[in-house]
């Protein structure tokens, strides 16, 4: 590719065979994705992909990038390695339900609080899909798996609420039956500065299949979702239309009449400081409420690597560079014969 030729979607297309079950939500994930990278302006020796382990995790073979397939539940740890090393890279992490949320959920955690300018995506389909239908971190209560035939006892995690929980200041949601709107989410991601965490409601049609129809069907979409935009007020419905109204501290959700009061709905603002609106819509769940897509949480923060970055400076100006074979014989030493 010669300096400064515009790249294009084919570009971020790797040789390798797309190894996913037919039908499967990856695809079209991995379709906005590389339509995406082009509008970046980021030359790909800049982007690396990270993974850890699960259906998902196959991503970065797929990329015509830099990539890793690291281990189970561990790839924020080499995604914050990388962003340390060389901040100049623009590091994007692909995970699961199960490699995020299970065992890889303390990495996550700490990933999202200290804030490295990285972007998270996670699949969301709500069971394990590589090996082959267990019930995962967010499958419902009740859910019938091999792993839980007389169906889980569990409290499922909500990706959303875990992210603001964990202080992330980027938090989104998307889906995969919508490309359109995969790749807005995408750009938005890619724009922060700081750690931005997107979950994607992604179809596994072998173990778990039409998992989110009840919601993001074409059917039913416009009157179980909610896309939000800013400074738009929070309203679903195609024929009758529903608001988000706040009584106390709960979101309650009624049918919109010549009565209503405009003026009382909620409206969009994903930049207010404090999480507790974000949280009021990660709490809205199917049946109760329709389901809000798009950007919860856009606030600034420093990140984890210029902060680290400064304490070095500072040392250093203080101290000098220093050598590393000072730093071995510094203090008590002694030799083994």
């Amino acid at each position: 590719m010669s300096k400064g030729a515009t790249l294009t979607k084919k570009d971020f297309q790797s040789d390798q065979i797309v190894r996913w079950c037919p039908g499967c939500g990856d695809y079209a994930i991995l379709a906005a994705i590389q339509g995406t990278m082009p509008k970046l302006g980021i030359p790909k020796e800049k982007i690396v992909f990270v993974s850890g382990i699960g259906c998902s995790s196959r991503f970065p073979y797929y990329m015509e990038t830099y990539g890793f397939h690291t281990i189970h539940g561990r790839a924020p740890s080499f995604a914050a390695g990388l962003k340390i090393a060389n901040p100049d890279l623009s590091v994007w992490l692909i995970t699961g339900d199960g490699d995020g949320l299970s065992i890889g959920g303390n990495h996550l955690l700490h990933a999202l609080r200290r804030n490295f300018d990285i972007n998270i995506l996670l699949f969301n389909n709500r069971i394990y899909g590589l090996t082959k239908g267990q019930y995962s971190p967010t499958s419902e209560t009740g859910k019938q798996t091999k792993s839980s035939p007389m169906g889980s006892v569990e409290q499922p995690v909500n990706p959303i609420r875990f992210a603001l929980a964990s202080e992330a200041s980027f938090v989104a949601r998307t889906y995969d039956a919508n490309p359109k709107h995969m790749a807005e989410t995408f750009e938005k991601a890619a724009a922060h500065k700081g750690t931005s965490f997107v979950e994607i409601f992604q179809n596994c049609v072998i173990f778990n299949k039409d998992a989110f129809d009840d919601v993001y069907d074409r059917k039913v979409r416009e009157d179980q979702m909610i896309h939000l935009e800013e400074g738009e007020p929070l309203v679903a419905g195609k024929e009758t239309k529903q608001g988000v109204f706040l009584e106390g501290l709960t979101p309650v959700v009624r049918t919109l009449t010549e009565e209503s009061d405009p003026s009382k709905l909620l409206v969009h603002d994903s930049k207010q400081k404090s999480p507790i609106y974000a949280n009021f819509l990660a709490a809205m769940e199917h049946p109760e409420f329709p389901v809000p897509v798009g950007v919860f949480r856009q606030i600034e923060r420093p990140c984890y690597e210029e902060a680290l970055e400064a304490q070095v400076k500072a040392a250093q100006d203080k101290s000098g560079e220093g050598q590393l074979e000072d730093l071995f014989n510094a203090g008590e030493t002694w030799s083994v014969a």
